[in-house]
């Protein structure tokens, strides 16, 4: 292979054999369980990075499905999104995300540095009760639980949420070790059809592991929870701040 076809052809890896196609990348019935809750104030202070600005101690506790996207097929994901603000601007700041399929693990890491690891998440109704749970092999790390469409919620602001900017921390290493790439990255949720919302009472319990640290914000009080499903695009991103800029 030539010089110019590795140029013209590479955007991700494997060279002749990517984990995923190019996007954009469209979900259909995407299927989000979202629970609000207090947390301590120094818990988030050591996980947000600056410039990021905590606006309150809240963490949105989310479990994601995913039973029909484009490039990266069905999946579940669940973790935790922090509100920020960023020079003035409000936004969320994903700091946790667990998934059982190789493809937008490696996606999301390689083009936005989604947070992704792998881990066995899964959102099911159970009777009258949603029901969210992270496994990290046999370990239970996260168990989320919300009545079943009590009552609707308030689409417009489903909608203001879903519009805000999303940061993220995008970190590759040199091949010595060093940081080459540390950038935040900004992206937007874009072409959102909203197809229901709904709350409820909730609970949510987060427990200790080593390799899936989602106790390291834990859970205070239970503010409120969400139940919606969406068609929406996962837009690519820009780089909001370099920190290994001059």
């Amino acid at each position: 292979m030539k010089i110019e076809d590795v140029k013209r052809t590479a955007y991700s890896m494997p060279l002749t054999n990517p984990s995923f196609p190019p996007g954009p990348y469209r979900f259909f019935n995407r299927e989000y369980f979202i629970i609000t809750y207090r947390t301590d104030p120094e818990a988030l202070a050591a996980v947000v990075p600056e410039p990021l600005q905590v606006t309150d101690p809240v963490v949105k506790y989310e479990f994601i499905r995913m039973p029909d996207s484009t490039g990266f097929g069905d999946y579940t994901e669940t973790g935790q999104a922090i509100p920020v603000r960023f020079n003035g601007e409000e936004g969320v700041y994903i700091h946790s995300m667990y998934l059982d399929d190789d493809a937008p693990i490696a996606g999301g890491r390689e083009l936005w540095g989604f947070p992704k690891k792998l881990a066995a998440p899964k959102i099911v109704t159970e009777s009258d009760v949603l029901v969210g749970t992270l496994h990290y092999g046999s370990v239970l790390c996260a168990s989320g639980t919300m009545g079943y469409k009590h009552r609707p919620a308030d689409p417009a602001a489903v909608m203001h949420a879903l519009q805000v900017p999303n940061f993220i921390l995008k970190i590759i290493p040199h091949v010595d070790g060093s940081p080459r790439i540390c950038e935040l990255v900004r992206y937007h949720l874009q072409d959102i059809v909203l197809k229901e919302a709904w709350t409820g009472p909730a609970a949510l319990g987060l427990f200790p592991h080593a390799l899936a640290d989602v106790a390291r914000l834990p859970v205070r009080e239970v503010v409120s929870a969400l139940h919606f499903k969406v068609d929406l695009t996962l837009g690519l991103g820009d780089v909001a701040y370099d920190y290994l800029a001059k």
